[in-house]
């Protein structure tokens, strides 16, 4: 048998794993009271719908890590509380995000997410956390497909420059 080669949940979290899903939970905490403000000034009712996706995705990532963290005698970071529904109308339009804002916040979120759980993945020893942040890489990637989708369904989308012309030594004669 070789090393760390036992039953996973019996074996200890190493430093990184630790710090990892510490940061995991402190941002998917964040995350989720974020989602919670941008639900609040949506006014698109397909966008809300993924935003709702969001939070109970997130919820139950942040049930996911807290457990690991506990069962290792860990302490969990802050919860931030949650938050009120408001209504839309009660925002003032100058002080409300608009839905192409909040999708591409939230386009970015869903990447830098990615990065995050790729990082973690090949950062772990053990195979049941590197597992764990392998689903909510799955679960962020399939996320980011659908807003993608959507932002181009609304016209939301604003990519960067595109090549029109190649360049003449580009070009084939």
């Amino acid at each position: 048998m070789g090393i760390l080669s036992g039953n996973q949940q019996n074996e200890p979290m190493h430093y990184g794993e630790i710090f990892n899903t510490w940061t995991y939970s402190s941002v998917v905490k964040s995350a989720i009271a974020t989602f919670e403000i941008y639900q609040n000034h949506c006014g698109d009712d397909d966008l809300k719908k993924q935003i709702r996706n969001l939070i109970d995705t997130a919820r139950q990532e942040e049930q996911e890590v807290d457990a690991l963290l506990k069962k290792n005698g860990i302490g969990l970071p802050p919860t931030p509380p949650e938050r009120p529904q408001a209504n839309i109308e009660d925002i003032p339009p100058g002080a409300r995000f608009n839905d192409p804002e909040i999708a591409m916040v939230i386009s970015n979120t869903l990447a830098t997410g990615l990065v995050a759980c790729s990082t973690v993945m090949g950062q772990c020893t053990r195979e049941d956390i590197a597992t764990m942040y392998g689903q909510f890489h799955q679960a962020k990637a399939r996320d980011a497909l659908n807003l993608l989708k959507l932002n181009k369904e609304k016209g939301w989308l604003v990519p960067p420059p595109l090549e029109v012309q190649k360049p003449k030594e580009m070009q084939t004669t």
